[in-house]
């Protein structure tokens, strides 16, 4: 096993001073934990009796991003080019594609999809599980960390999306977006009209742009993102929280019995907020074995950033000469979300602590083409990805949207 890491160390105690009061029942361990627990992307979506396909595209800036495929075991449904609707599907923070998939094939986004003949791609962020390659740098070099959200907006999601365009010869593809996955499309859309116009329907997830009412833990640690040269002696300027054997098998022997499944549960609800009623206990050890999937400590700060300025904002490099040196502006650039002109299906939750309801209220509003807005009341922030009934809550809806639209 490899050596404890800092984020080791932080998810342990987390998970366990998060934890709820137990019954006697709860002591009974589970007999066996779930085969996926034990399984990556690509053996998720074999072992169900999918095509897979894994594919390299490479940025402008020289980071080469994993994208996995379920291509089409059927043409039941032509587009409009006379081939299968394409769809993106990307992940939010600390995640990566197998948030897609994760759930039995019946739950899942990704399998639903494939299963009423959409072309599914499934897109990696530079600096996850999947994506920790680059053409001349190594995740052994500080260099290579030098990323946030920022630069997945600017070179990872146009050229995932021309990736996928031009191998599937189709004139546009359909986005889904979780989180972090949403905030990179808000951002870039409306500066990018080449982009917009391969983008045919954006459906959002947990919809993410400012952060100022975000709540629990990184409302707590956002000041530290004030001092910026403290808090990069602090965790350094690397890697954040990547996958590692020591959460794996957290999440195999101890979220993998009664017990330890409370525990783990009462943990993601204290970073994402509360729903007890959707979350699947017994699937725990699955999402662990892929989560967290990492990203770099400047990414991390800039989401502190966000949350203490409460502004869809660029990277702040701390001072009017850093800012001036990057930007050649004193300030870092706001972000404007009311520039995106494509159509948008919002899903959000109220009780999502990430994407909170007052941010996603002030996204809306600056949204000039809103398709449809269905808000789930009971719903936290996993839920678009995790929860039992996303299936008929959020994911039939989309299906049907893509559907409607090809047969037109």
């Amino acid at each position: 096993m490899n050596a404890l890491r800092v984020g080791d160390i932080v998810v342990l105690v987390c998970t366990l001073v998060s934890a709820s009061p137990v019954s006697k029942n709860d002591l009974n361990f589970m007999k066996k934990v779930d085969p996926d627990a034990y399984r990556n992307v690509s053996q998720l979506i074999t072992s169900k009796g999918y095509p897979f396909e894994e594919h390299s595209v490479v940025t402008a800036d020289g980071y080469i991003l994993g994208l996995h495929r379920i291509p089409p075991k059927h043409s039941s449904v032509v587009g409009t080019n006379g081939s299968n609707p394409v769809v993106l599907l990307q992940h939010g923070l600390l995640s990566c594609s197998a948030c897609w998939v994760e759930n039995l094939a019946s739950q899942s986004l990704g399998f639903m999809l494939a299963d009423r003949g959409i072309d599914v791609w499934m897109g990696n962020s530079r600096g996850n599980t999947y994506s920790k390659r680059h053409k001349t740098l190594k995740p052994a070099d500080e260099k290579f960390w030098n990323f946030t959200w920022d630069e997945m907006a600017k070179y990872d999601l146009p050229a995932t999306v021309d990736y996928i365009v031009n191998t599937t010869n189709s004139s546009q593809i359909y986005y889904a977006g979780h989180s972090q996955g949403t905030m990179i499309i808000f951002a870039e859309l409306g500066r990018n009209p080449t982009l917009a116009s391969k983008i045919k329907h954006f459906f959002a997830l947990a919809p993410v742009a400012t952060l100022g009412d975000v709540g629990g833990p990184f409302k707590a640690v956002a000041p530290l993102a004030k001092d910026l040269d403290i808090l990069f002696n602090l965790l350094g300027k690397g890697e954040l929280l990547p996958t590692s054997d020591f959460i794996r098998l957290i999440g195999h022997d101890f979220c993998g019995n009664n017990l330890g499944s409370i525990v783990c549960e009462n943990f993601l609800f204290f970073l994402a907020g509360y729903d007890s009623k959707q979350m699947n206990r017994t699937r725990i050890p699955v999402y662990v074995e892929e989560h967290p999937a990492g990203t770099s400590v400047k990414n991390l700060l800039h989401y502190g950033q966000s949350v203490l300025s409460g502004k869809f904002q660029m990277f702040d490099y701390g001072s009017s000469k850093a800012n001036m040196e990057h930007y050649n502006q004193t300030t870092a650039p706001l972000y404007d979300a009311s520039l995106m002109k494509n159509n948008v299906s919002l899903y959000t939750g109220g009780h999502d602590i990430l994407a909170d309801p007052k941010d996603v209220k002030q996204l809306i509003k600056k949204l000039p083409n809103v398709y449809r807005h269905t808000d789930i009341t009971t719903y936290e922030h996993l839920d678009f990805i995790w929860a039992i009934e996303a299936n008929r809550q959020c994911y039939d809806d989309i299906i049907m949207t893509i559907l409607s639209h090809e047969n037109h």
